[in-house]
């Protein structure tokens, strides 16, 4: 390899995998994602690890599981965790985070030649661009004018046109700054970050995007008004909410669930589609300026959306549905990677970080949890994992073959035992709870211990007993740069015999 790679990974936010033209969407329309998939790898079973965005987003950047990088909420302090931007800026790569980066604030922000954050309590850099070019009353990406008018803080669930042109749009303005600094970079290799905010509410997408959806005609997903009786409680108690008589979630007539939930799934595929016309901008500037060779480009979600899955708008609660639990992944480099590949094998988000780092001749990374995907983007199609897992605080939805199980402490229902079981080749739109039926309690008792050994073989203590090396210093032998242990080194002390305090 006579020049290193660059990299362009651009992430958006809650984007139901199913929400692909290459994936068979009856309606939505996704020619530049289609075109990636088409010139690239398309990864059909991609995880995120959970289903919110701060904590999805540091695992990809870290390539470490929740439980071991610890930041469950939307905010916390600035952690101690190395991240691929930091590695790719001590190799000499140019460094960009242009977006929504969403993750603790001083993070990031030191590896990057340039930081530009689209969301930020004390102003943002993309509200000073709108200011700039006077249109900062009209911005409606972060909440509604009309929720603000009824002085609610939050950002409303309904859907309408926007009021920004799509050049003006923060997905256009991401992708913008995103080529200004690719074509600042003259001959370095340069690592860009582009996260797009949308398709997360608000769903307000510019035209053409808007009227590009009938909402009259739009296809509901099969499961979209199904018994919910077997779902656990505050699953269910969700859907009811949103479908109750004079819910407070709908602005705009009608001002019903059924008018309402057609009107933001035309407002959600109009978002995606908008974030496909961004991706188009970045891939087509690759081609013109003759990088599309020399660059990896990875597509990803930090999580799912509901997109009228089981009745519901929007992500919560997410950690109930394949919905949620499971994101779009193309990677594209043209030469390398087998074009149109389709890799139905379990991967996840904190493969993203090992991956990179190696493609580009950095060595590994050893504080990352996540596994190499060189050989399924040649075109293999070998398991690298038997399991894959999402995680909540008090929750964890496992993958493992066709099954996937949702595990809730004791404790978690006053309705007593609650669980999910679904077997996703018959029931790929989970409207079937198996976790009580009686012919699939050896098959929950087996999920339940393959998520204790997940969760016990993944974890990453601060220090343990024997270390693995003898010496003055030797409690901290076995720590790497997050001042945590290595799971391979507790494994090398049980192959040692040394397994009496592990």
């Amino acid at each position: 390899m006579s020049r290193p790679p660059n990299v362009l990974f651009i992430l958006a936010d809650q984007h139901n995998a199913k929400c692909l033209g290459v994936a068979g969407h009856p309606d939505v329309r996704t020619p530049n994602l289609d075109r990636l998939a088409a010139e690239g790898v398309r990864f059909t079973n991609c995880l995120p690890q959970n289903p919110i965005c701060t904590p999805s987003r540091m695992s990809f950047l870290s390539g470490q599981y929740v439980h071991n990088h610890g930041y469950y909420g939307l905010g916390g302090p600035t952690p101690r965790l190395p991240h691929v931007l930091g590695r790719f800026r001590e190799a000499g790569y140019r460094t960009a985070a242009i977006g929504k980066i969403h993750c603790p604030i001083g993070w990031v922000e030191p590896a990057c030649d340039r930081f530009l954050e689209a969301y930020r309590t004390e102003g943002s850099d993309y509200a000073r661009y709108l200011d700039e070019v006077g249109l900062l009353a009209d911005r409606d990406d972060e909440q509604l004018q009309e929720w603000r008018e009824l002085g609610s803080a939050g950002q409303g669930l309904d859907a309408r046109l926007s009021r920004l042109p799509f050049e003006h749009s923060v997905e256009a303005w991401a992708a913008r700054e995103s080529l200004r600094f690719i074509d600042e970079s003259g001959d370095r290799p340069f690592f860009v970050h582009c996260s797009l905010p949308r398709p997360h509410e608000c769903y307000t997408p510019s035209e053409p995007f808007w009227s590009m959806y009938d909402e009259p005609s739009i296809t509901l997903p099969p499961n979209a008004d199904y018994d919910m009786r077997d779902k656990p409680p505050h699953f269910v108690q969700t859907r009811r909410g949103q479908e109750a008589p004079n819910s407070p979630l709908w602005l705009f007539e009608p001002r019903t669930y059924k008018a309402g939930r057609r009107r933001v799934l035309r407002g959600y595929l109009g978002c995606v589609s908008q974030v496909d016309a961004a991706v188009g901008m970045l891939l087509e500037r690759l081609d013109a300026r003759g990088l599309a060779r020399d660059t990896i480009v990875v597509y990803s979600s930090d999580h799912g959306d509901f997109a009228g899955e089981h009745g519901i708008i929007e992500k919560a609660p997410g950690i109930c549905a394949d919905a949620i639990c499971r994101v779009p992944s193309l990677w594209r480099w043209p030469g390398r990677f087998r074009a149109g590949h389709v890799c139905e094998q379990l991967v996840e988000a904190v493969d993203l970080a090992p991956t990179v780092v190696g493609l580009a001749g950095l060595g590994d990374m050893p504080t990352a949890d996540g596994k190499r995907l060189d050989g399924l983007l040649a075109g293999g199609n070998q398991p690298i994992r038997e399991v894959a897992v999402t995680e909540n605080p008090w929750a964890r939805s496992l993958r493992l073959g066709q099954w996937r199980y949702v595990h809730y402490p004791a404790g978690f229902s006053t309705e007593g035992d609650v669980g999910e079981l679904y077997d996703l080749d018959s029931d790929p739109w989970e409207m079937r709870n198996l976790y009580h039926h009686p012919d699939h309690q050896e098959r929950v008792c087996e999920m339940r211990r393959r998520l204790l050994d997940w969760l016990i073989t993944t974890t990453r203590p601060t220090t343990f007993h024997p270390p693995r090396d003898p010496g003055p210093e030797a409690a901290n032998h076995h720590l790497v740069d997050d001042g945590k242990a290595l799971p391979g080194d507790i494994r090398d002390a049980l192959a040692r015999g040394e397994d009496k305090y592990l």
